[in-house]
């Protein structure tokens, strides 16, 4: 029973591409993404200001064209397939990323972070979670190759996760009360005053963390939730550490500017909740049966597509109805 088992889990992996990736591909990876962040707070964020639509707009659309573009530099070095693969990926966690941008839109607004400060914390924010993703991916990698079994729990949490998104109402988020705000607050003295985009500032010879500190721990401890979801999410359509990194880090590293767009939108998205719940059990699902049947990489990438424009092409007709029709939805 035990041989029968690791065959299955053998031919499982071998569905999915197994590369050699150099040490330098990761440092040249890891650079470009430095540099990227470096130019955004350096140069084009380099002093604080509004973020209107229409910049938005452009730098959202730039780092949605540097993350498909990736896609390329994958396909040159490592074929096609794990092409698919990185750009399943990239869709699954931009997918799922979105529901972050609600959250942090109710989080800088619950605490008041003026808008020109805005893009600073979540600079710091993104910084933060880029290092908390290598952490989960590896560590979710290192567990399904030492631990076959752990593909099972990672599908039916996904396939339950899908489940609970559709039949339990949105609950209402209070930041300010939450036990991980309480105790950021009890073990750093924070100000309830601003100073600039400082973190931290003296009061009467008194070093206090300022808001913007603690909103920014906030932020990260939310994408260690999120991340619950959606690392394993893509681990369904990847095995290979440094494709499902680079498929977070460019999704995730647009999130900024996709904040500034949708922050306010999130009514107009009848139907996202339902699209991410589709989403979820569908790669739950390919996880759970990988030992029996591998669905391609291809399809995997058509299912997620459609899903996208359908959930976005209902949500967009919903929000040019009348407020009477609007009332007929699942929300």
């Amino acid at each position: 029973m035990r041989l029968s088992l690791l065959a299955n889990a053998g031919d499982s992996q071998r569905n999915f591409v197994d590369l050699s990736v150099p040490g330098w591909a990761w440092v040249a990876l890891l650079a470009f993404m430095c540099a990227l962040l470096a130019f955004d707070i350096l140069v084009v964020h380099r002093k604080a200001h509004e973020v209107h639509t229409r910049e938005a707009s452009i730098e959202s659309a730039v780092w949605i064209a540097l993350g498909l573009a990736f896609t390329g530099v994958i396909a040159v070095a490592f074929g096609g397939a794990a092409a698919g693969e990185y750009v399943s990926g990239y869709l699954i966690e931009k997918s799922l990323s979105v529901d972050n941008v609600f959250v942090w839109a109710l989080i800088l607004s619950y605490f008041k972070i003026p808008s020109k400060y805005q893009h600073r914390v979540l600079f710091w924010g993104i910084f933060g979670a880029l290092a908390l993703r290598a952490i989960f991916i590896f560590a979710g990698v290192a567990l399904i190759e030492k631990f076959d079994w752990v593909l099972y729990i990672f599908g039916a949490f996904l396939v339950y996760t899908a489940v609970k998104l559709i039949v339990e109402p949105e609950e209402d988020l209070d930041p300010a009360s939450s036990r991980f705000m309480k105790l950021i607050n009890r073990v750093i003295p924070t100000s309830s005053d601003f100073d600039g985009q400082k973190l931290f500032t003296k009061v009467n010879g008194r070093r206090l963390a300022t808001p913007l500190f603690a909103v920014i721990v906030l932020i990260e401890f939310t994408d260690v939730l999120f991340a619950v979801d959606s690392v394993p999410a893509v681990l369904a359509v990847s095995r290979e550490q440094f494709i499902v990194f680079s498929s977070n880090a460019f999704a995730i590293l647009g999130l900024r500017a996709l904040y500034f767009l949708l922050a306010d939108a999130h009514a107009r998205f009848t139907y996202l909740k339902e699209g991410l719940a589709i989403i979820l059990a569908f790669v739950g699902v390919k996880m759970v049966i990988a030992d029996w049947y591998h669905i391609p990489t291809w399809i995997s990438l058509l299912v997620i597509a459609i899903v996208l424009l359908v959930s976005i092409g209902f949500s967009v007709k919903a929000d040019r109805s009348s407020p009477n029709d609007r009332g007929t939805s699942l929300h």
